[in-house]
């Protein structure tokens, strides 16, 4: 079995066997699909585990921005990996990933996450659940009557505007210290803005795509740097209500929306969960924002099995951190416990589950030192 980059002409089998492993793909989404990945084949960002000339699995590696603490760095994010039905139970789907995360590492990406459709596989591999895309259904009429000043202006935006979206996104989470969120590149952006079933609207400091799906309206994603561009734009969305009953949308945890509604008692939430990995500790630590006013000084040893295992000293201090070959004692973590650590699970839940063992005299600063709520607004 040969793991190479995908070319052109392997495209057909590719969707062939996103067929197999996913459902049908209508076309015009078979479409929207290779005009998004054509330009990524160049750059390695695509590979494909070959039997021969025949393709048994493929797996892509996503171009993404992703905020921890408000912080953003290069993400590699993994996504349509499928292996052929004859291929399954063979552990190519474990040899395939290690080469994407091999490849990951090549291209910069010190942190990785994905959407499973299986954990074992990924847990395995060091990836481990950290947050999760949070849908929530609610009222068209409530979102139509939350008050606005009407002081903003807003435009409908299309494949011109990527680059604002792309700066809107940087600003907005990073004045929230947001953990989890991530963002297209530019190029990827300009794609999914030429939809014409989607309703697009861009303000200063904000934006929302919705669009109809069934009786409801579905939005893909609202973000808002200012309370009066948050309720001009979810109020914009409700003005659906005389025909849609409810609105499906992806929320923070903590979304200002929900404290916009004049009546919250039962809400109805799904959580689609996904994993995070960390593949370069010293790059993934330096590149991550962390509590201005929390310090912390301790050694970790990490048991990885894929990227090798080593002792790090840790240290965070002013906003910003460190993590530099050590010796000493201290905590022990699986990879997929320092993954978990790194988007804020609690000490003792990692303790409580195997993850982490050993010295824990330093639990309550690594605490606060990675606090957060991750979340994402975009599946991919």
């Amino acid at each position: 079995m040969e793991i190479r980059d995908l070319t052109e002409a392997d495209l057909d089998d590719v969707i062939d066997a996103r067929r197999r492993a996913f459902g049908p793909i209508p076309a015009h989404e078979r479409e929207q699909w290779r005009r998004a990945v054509l330009p990524t084949l160049a750059e390695g960002r695509y590979l494909g585990a070959f039997d021969g000339d025949r393709l048994a699995a493929a797996a892509r590696l996503r171009r993404f921005t992703q905020w921890w603490h408000g912080r953003p760095q290069p993400m590699a994010g993994v996504a349509g990996v499928a292996v052929n039905p004859e291929y399954r139970g063979r552990g190519l789907g474990t040899r395939l990933m290690t080469t994407v995360m091999e490849r990951a590492a090549q291209l910069g990406d010190a942190v990785s996450a994905l959407y499973p459709a299986t954990t074992a596989i990924y847990r395995g591999l060091g990836y481990e659940h950290a947050g999760a895309q949070h849908m929530v259904r609610l009222p068209a009429e409530q979102l139509r009557r939350i008050p606005q000043t009407g002081q903003v202006k807003l435009r409908r935006m299309g494949p011109a505007d990527a680059a604002e979206v792309v700066s809107v996104l940087h600003r907005v989470h990073a004045a929230n210290r947001s953990s989890g969120p991530v963002s297209w590149d530019e190029r990827t952006w300009a794609v999914w803005l030429d939809n014409e079933d989607a309703f697009l609207y861009l303000a200063d400091d904000g934006y929302a795509g919705y669009r109809w799906k069934g009786e409801d309206i579905r939005v893909d994603n609202l973000v808002a740097g200012s309370g009066e561009t948050l309720r001009a734009l979810w109020s914009l969305v409700g003005t659906a209500s005389s025909v849609a009953r409810d609105v499906v949308a992806p929320v923070a945890p903590d979304d200002p929306v929900l404290w916009l509604l004049r009546e919250r008692t039962k809400e109805q939430v799904t959580q689609v969960r996904w994993m995070f990995r960390v593949i370069d500790v010293p790059a993934a630590v330096e590149r991550r924002g962390f509590p201005a006013h929390v310090s912390c000084d301790a050694v970790l040893s990490v048991d990885d099995p894929v990227r090798g295992d080593g002792t790090w000293r840790l240290e965070v201090s002013g906003g910003s951190g460190a993590a530099t070959p050590a010796d000493g004692p201290g905590p022990r973590l699986r990879a997929n416990g320092l993954s978990a650590l790194y988007a804020g699970v609690p000490t003792a839940t990692l303790r409580l589950s195997g993850l982490m063992t050993g010295d824990d005299r330093h639990d309550e600063a690594l605490d606060a030192a990675f606090a957060a709520k991750p979340y994402m607004l975009d599946y991919f």
